[in-house]
């Protein structure tokens, strides 16, 4: 079984190795089609992250860099950081110019963990949100801590099982200089399946989150005096939640359609536009919705400070160094 890492038309013929393999046989000429296809999407994947980023930066500058900084700071700078090089890589190796095969078997290798790594960060800002929603119970934190980190090695294992003895390869096929990972097919099914273990870990973070927030606004309905700061509050939580979850379900349902040979080992357009949409997906619900689960809830807090300052008695509901962990006090001015 072999996947595509690089794959461009050169502009000036380059000085090839011998152990290059030169061919013109018409059977790759489906495979060379997809993977230029694939490369626009390529394109496109760093446009939404960059795009962005910059859209946000006023936001982020003033919510996180120039906070105190906390545990979730950096989780927030290294998902967020760790998207714009996933997408910079992904475009550099469609770039112009050749690649050898160690380059680009690193460059397989970055993009096979970093969706692991990052998810693995987007797992414990969900942790967090969802142990401050149950009033910090040392038992949810367990639970949660287990499940996630179950979840976290059980991904982690299956994508270093998938890759043991990978090998790449530099092809020159009717002037396109490709370099090409290779494995079998039972690698390739196991690289398809580890989304498997985090999808579960979301569907029970997004079932705890909601049943909370059902109880929650039960028991304000029932009392009648309960404040509607934290009624909003919750309201943001399960917001940027759902987003967040919609984008993830999305993503789960291309990875799993990974797992129909039609897709996973065919070269036609097709294919390629399922991949290229799945890729897309993936960004926006890592980088995109992902950092936001950070920004939603310290815009939420900057907001009651404004109207805390402004001699508003209120309910503030806000999270620990910055808004990370929840807690409750009251200022009357």
């Amino acid at each position: 079984m072999v996947t595509v890492v690089s794959l461009h038309k050169l502009p000036t013929p380059v000085p090839y190795t011998e152990m290059t393999l030169i061919s013109n046989d018409p059977t790759w000429l489906p495979f060379i089609s997809m993977s230029v296809l694939l490369s626009y999407f390529a394109v496109v994947y760093f446009t939404v992250v960059v795009y962005d980023w910059v859209l946000t930066f006023g936001q982020e500058f003033e919510l996180v860099w120039k906070q105190r900084w906390s545990f979730m700071t950096v989780l927030y700078i290294c998902v967020r950081c760790m998207g714009l090089s996933y997408s910079v890589i992904i475009v550099l190796w469609n770039l112009p110019f050749s690649i050898t095969d160690s380059v680009g078997l690193i460059v397989y290798f970055l993009s096979a963990w970093i969706p692991i790594v990052v998810n693995a960060m987007l797992g414990v800002i969900m942790m967090i949100r969802i142990y401050a929603m149950y009033g910090r119970p040392k038992k949810m934190l367990i639970f949660l801590l287990v499940v996630l980190l179950s979840s976290t090695i059980a991904s982690g294992v299956m994508t270093a099982m998938g890759n043991v003895g990978v090998s790449a390869e530099e092809l020159v096929l009717f002037g396109y200089h490709a370099c090409l990972v290779e494995f079998d097919t039972n690698q390739k099914d196991l690289n398809n399946e580890t989304m498997i273990p985090t999808i579960i870990w979301e569907i029970l973070a997004f079932i705890l989150a909601v049943w909370v927030v059902i109880k929650h606004f039960n028991q304000l309905r029932q009392s009648r005096t309960g404040s509607t700061i934290t009624g909003d509050f919750f309201t943001v939580l399960i917001q940027s939640h759902a987003f967040y979850f919609a984008a993830f379900a999305i993503v789960a349902c291309f990875s799993l359609g990974l797992l129909s040979t039609y897709i996973t080992y065919s070269s036609s357009v097709g294919s390629a536009v399922y991949i290229g949409f799945f890729g897309i997906g993936q960004v926006l619900q890592m980088f995109v919705l992902g950092p936001r689960l950070i920004l939603s809830i310290r815009e939420y807090h900057a907001k009651l400070v404004a109207m805390s300052d402004e001699g508003i008695s209120m309910m503030s509901i806000d999270f620990q160094a910055g808004g990370d962990v929840e807690h409750s006090h009251s200022d009357q001015r």
